[in-house]
């Protein structure tokens, strides 16, 4: 189900959908951007996360870390 909203948007941006939508609607062509746009955000969140995260972890589990990981890699080997 669609939803029909009015947003005001740059002369370029306008100019730049007309020449990218191809055979779609224009209304197509900006959802299809503006999917992209989100899942961008959600990755460039994510990546903040993660760094954050191994910021934060210490030298200690950086080895458990690694211990994990070769002992994980000696288990694939043997299969």
């Amino acid at each position: 189900m669609r939803i029909s909203k009015s947003f005001t948007i740059e002369p370029d941006l306008s100019e730049y959908v007309t020449n990218t939508k191809g055979n779609r609607s224009a209304s197509e062509r900006v959802n299809d951007l503006l999917r992209r746009a989100m899942l961008q955000e959600k990755y460039e969140r994510l990546e903040t996360e993660a760094e954050s995260f191994f910021a934060s972890a210490g030298a200690k589990h950086r080895k458990e870390t690694h211990a994990f990981q070769k002992a994980a890699i000696r288990t694939f080997e043997r299969d």
